[in-house]
């Protein structure tokens, strides 16, 4: 499918304005195939190099039954996770053109079954090593750091070493944790605030970024004949590390205090080998409380190997006097260049377009899907920072991630972090949050599309229960809501996520997370009424307005017709959604013709010679005994 940006739409090649709509695939391309990466394996993450993620999302030989069934729920968009590692884990230059062997399979079976992705360069709390994904190993050893001492130390919290321990949507802490706060900080401002901390010679900085876009670029030229990739995303929720704190002995930048938070100073001295007595906090009804208190690296061992020290004390941030750990420079991180440092700009973006330049010697036309740190601005945009770039934001009704439980009369706003009450207030906050995202792009982002790239719902709610009895829906309820939320803004939007490999027992496989809309287990899909939906495909002109209602089985859509576009409008509409084919009615002048392609899920609407506005409405057959 053939695509590109026009005037702040997706647009395909008749100029039709597209709605992209899918999943991500898939939860499980976060750790290898081989030997199991699953985070419950205390093993996964031994011999680093010797790794394979040959088989993810899924083995070559599955693709055209899975292809094949998401584009029959209308996921004709995806976005593919790929990880750094995934790429170059072996060491520095050594691609693993075995998986990029089998990913160019994956995708040229994508192209067969009409489906595009954006490519995610994906990455969480930075590696595996530090508690989540993405990252090769190899990037923390070039600093010294000594990988089987992470959690003894402090530097990190991981599944795989405290196994029955590791607290629900714990992973997100290791933002604050050591190893993965200093390699975010050396990978965006290294030049800035250790200019002496070298790696093989250059700059931490330089290295690492140039390496990391050398593989994407690398991948990107074996994968270039790939017509299904429609664009990249430079770094999925990429983090500020220790930049923009303002005194590096407070807790700050923090999105989520749960269990054992260090502020920036303990966290550093904890992992040179010095105690630190940490604060615990635990979650309430809205937000955490402190709950106690714990001490980090009670054994005083050092992260570091011999010959290595910590970059922050080498680069002056604090020293030894007296035996003991001293902060000297608790603003380092508060200035860039000798003003108060904005991270989105200078030290975000800059890396995005030089990102999106290299990529696009391989292909002039990709795409580029613009992420900003999670719960902050994106960075800001003007027409002069070049074009072809989408806002690709992230969403979720936080209440319901963290506590794994739906409540449709209350809620926690993402945005300003106070409880809503009320099922119609609620729906109303989520369509007013995204709306923000929205906002933002048309006003600051030099009127770029917006892209949902995640959002999504634990399937494990309330202790599993639907597993135990099939009734998902609560499920169907919650996605509903947030699907009207996406409806109400004309959000392009892809749901995490398609995890191939999922089961009940052990979910995504990744830090106790079960977000996946595929299972082995049961029926295969799971509260599909709550996702598989109608919505306009490709319109022949600018939507307007689409609402679909579930318990009345009928779908509005208003958009004005373009003349000058002689491809119809397509909207999406499953048979299942509405008892059957559709009745299908359009107020418009000039001759209407309208095209019910009950195999592929279609409904075509062609205006000749008509610029105006156009009103569809696709209506079902009503449940027997409703009263809608």
């Amino acid at each position: 499918m053939p695509m590109k940006i026009n005037d702040g739409r997706i647009v395909d090649d008749s100029g039709r304005t597209l709605i992209l709509r899918g999943c991500n695939l898939g939860g499980d391309s976060k750790y290898p195939a081989a030997p199991d990466g699953a985070t419950g394996n205390p093993d996964g993450l031994l011999d680093p190099a010797a790794v394979s993620f040959v088989g993810r999302p899924f083995p070559a030989d599955e693709a055209d039954a899975h292809f094949s069934r998401l584009a029959s729920w209308g996921f004709l968009f995806l976005r593919l996770v790929v990880t750094w590692e995934s790429i170059e884990h072996a060491g520095p230059g050594v691609y693993d053109e075995s998986y990029l062997a089998y990913l160019r399979k994956i995708l040229k079976k994508a192209e067969q079954h009409g489906i595009a992705v954006v490519v995610d360069c994906h990455q969480d709390v930075w590696s595996r090593w530090t508690g989540g994904d993405g990252a090769p190993a190899w990037t923390l050893e070039k600093l010294g750091m000594d990988l089987s001492l992470f959690g003894r130390t402090g530097a990190a919290l991981t599944h795989q070493e405290a196994r029955a321990d590791y607290g629900r949507m714990v992973w997100p802490t290791n933002y604050n944790r050591y190893a993965c706060a200093t390699m975010f900080t050396l990978f965006f401002a290294g030049n800035e605030y250790a200019p002496g901390v070298l790696i093989d010679g250059e700059s931490a900085q330089d290295y690492l970024q140039s390496r990391y876009i050398a593989a994407m670029r690398h991948a990107y030229r074996r994968l270039k004949d790939c017509k299904a990739i429609a664009g990249w995303g430079p770094m999925n929720e990429p983090h500020a590390g220790f930049i923009g704190y303002g005194d590096l002995a407070s807790l700050e930048n923090c999105a989520l205090p749960l269990g054992a938070m260090p502020t920036a100073f303990q966290a550093m001295a904890a992992a040179s080998g010095f105690p630190q007595t940490v604060p615990v906090y635990k979650l309430g009804l809205v937000g955490a409380k402190r709950a106690g208190e714990e001490t980090l690296n009670p054994e005083g061992a050092s992260l570091f190997q011999d010959g290595f020290e910590c970059p922050w004390k080498r680069s002056g941030v604090w020293s030894v006097e007296n035996g003991l750990p001293v902060l000297k420079d608790p603003v380092r991180f508060s200035r860039f260049g000798g003003r108060p440092v904005d991270f989105s700009e200078d030290c975000l973006k800059p890396f995005i377009k030089r990102f999106a330049s290299v990529m696009r010697e391989v292909n002039p036309e990709a795409m580029m899907f613009v992420e900003g740190e999670p719960h902050r601005e994106p960075p800001r945009w003007t027409a002069e920072d070049g074009a072809g770039f989408v806002n690709a934001f992230h969403w979720y009704d936080g209440a319901a991630l963290v506590s794994k439980r739906y409540v449709p009369y209350f809620s926690v706003r993402v945005d300003t972090r106070r409880p809503v009450f009320g099922r119609k207030a609620v729906a109303r906050s989520f369509s007013e949050q995204l709306a923000a995202y929205a906002s933002w792009s048309r006003e600051r982002m030099a009127g770029m599309p917006a892209f949902l790239g995640e959002f999504g719902l634990p399937f494990d709610m309330n202790g599993g229960k639907a597993y135990k009895t099939g009734d998902y829906s609560a499920h169907e309820e919650a996605l509903g809501c947030y699907y009207d939320a996406v409806d109400a803004n004309l959000l392009h939007s892809t749901i995490w996520n398609y995890t191939a490999s999922n089961r009940n027992e052990t979910g995504d496989g990744w830090n106790g997370e079960d977000l996946s809309i595929w299972s082995l287990d049961g029926e295969g899909p799971r509260a599909i009424a709550g996702w598989r939906r109608p919505y306009p495909v490709a319109t022949a002109g600018t939507p307007l307005s689409f609402e679909w209602d579930r318990g009345a089985r009928r779908a509005e859509f208003r958009f004005k017709a373009d003349p000058s576009i002689a491809a119809p409008t397509e909207l999406y509409a499953p048979a299942e959604c509405f008892g059957g084919a559709p009745r299908v009615s359009v107020a418009a002048s000039g001759a209407v013709s309208v095209e019910v392609d009950e195999a592929l899920a279609r409904v075509r609407i062609t205006i000749e010679s008509f610029e105006g506005e156009v009103s569809v409405a696709l209506e079902g057959v009503l449940p027997s005994g409703s009263n809608v």
